[in-house]
């Protein structure tokens, strides 16, 4: 038997840092017409540095599949880290949202956009349809002990579910673009519609089953994603403004929301988990720079610009201290090992 090694804790959950740089990257491109050079120039670097750490995960994630099969199945099996798998799909889709931004359409790299966006689109709608169909699946999770039933589902049931579901509304931000947007819009329809069904049923397991874990306390953030998504996404499609006016509403209601969750996840020992606020911290401040631009005739355009500026140094700030947080605790050999076992109570 091998001696385990840190290759085999490299779970799909590593690719969350491939969305966050990705998203970072889309905000400062949002923020050039009023930054100028110095934004698209931050933009493409950070960028590029999505796109190497996305080669090295994925040539490490391939290793350790070799390797060590029955860690990744062990991964695919587990009630929270199986949604993880979405983060990969959901990771092309940015990467090509990323290189139409600064190459466009019909730029050098089209035919690679092409492919990054239809590899992406195409398994993540496979990990939609997977994800739900353990749903679905007779005696999914039972739970042990008489009359439990299917309770032993409720566990499963956190912001993570989100990514593997809702990433779909990711698919629009390059594929508009790109010339596909029959099929973008498709895409999309599907996260709108599971958008509302994933968040109740996280709500409900918080309320009527048991929370979260403190390790997990950053998920929450996952949830601030879907509505900055979705209002880019309609911004890409025309939409009426006052339709991009509420999501972002929403957003802004949600961010709010966590902000108590916040200081619960400070005060914990850094984990992966926490790269959970680097995206949806991005996306909202991508919305928020984009409205400030279809407004700019508004009372409100000011106010709106400046908060989305005062948003991309926090996002910006909070990623780089992910970066460093990461590279230290890879460093000390906290990271990639394995993970403390939690006991989530299930309310009677």
């Amino acid at each position: 038997m091998r001696s385990p090694t840190p290759l085999q804790f490299l779970a799909p959950a590593w690719f969350s840092l491939v969305m966050g740089l990705c998203g970072l990257s889309l905000a400062w491109s949002r923020a050039s017409p009023v930054l100028g050079d110095s934004a698209t120039g931050t933009a493409l670097v950070l960028g590029l540095l999505a796109a190497v750490v996305f080669v090295l995960l994925l040539g490490a994630s391939l290793l350790r599949f070799v390797r060590y099969p029955q860690a990744l199945a062990e991964d695919l099996q587990h009630p929270v880290r199986h949604a993880f798998v979405a983060a990969l799909p959901v990771s092309l889709l940015l990467l090509a949202a990323v290189g139409v931004a600064f190459d466009g359409p019909d730029g050098t790299g089209a035919l690679l956009w092409r492919v990054l966006w239809w590899l992406g689109s195409l398994l993540q709608i496979g990990v939609s349809l997977w994800v739900l169909g353990r749903w679905l699946a007779p005696g999914a999770h039972p739970q042990p002990g008489p009359g439990a039933g299917n309770a032993g589902l409720w566990p499963g049931i956190t912001p993570v579910l989100l990514i593997a579901v809702v990433g779909n509304v990711v698919a629009p931000l390059a594929g508009v673009p790109l010339g596909i947007e029959g099929w973008s819009i498709a895409q999309l329809a599907i996260g709108v519609f599971l958008w509302p069904v994933v968040f109740t049923l996280v709500l409900v397991r918080r309320i009527a089953h048991s929370p979260l874990p403190e390790r997990m306390m950053a998920s929450w953030f996952i949830t601030l994603a879907p509505p900055s998504v979705i209002g880019l996404s309609m911004v890409q499609l025309q939409a009426p403004l006052p339709l991009v006016q509420a999501l972002w509403g929403i957003a802004l209601f949600i961010a709010l929301l966590l902000l108590p969750v916040a200081r619960r996840v400070a005060a914990q020992p850094f984990g992966l988990p926490f790269w959970a606020l680097s995206f949806p911290l991005a996306a909202f401040t991508s919305l928020t720079l984009r409205l400030a631009e279809l407004q700019a005739e508004s009372r409100f355009f000011g106010l709106l610009q400046n908060a989305g500026l005062l948003l991309l140094a926090t996002t910006s700030l909070v990623v780089l201290w992910l970066a460093f947080a990461t590279v230290r605790g890879l460093r000390e050999g906290t990271l990639l090992a394995p993970e403390a076992v939690s006991h989530l109570p299930v309310a009677a």
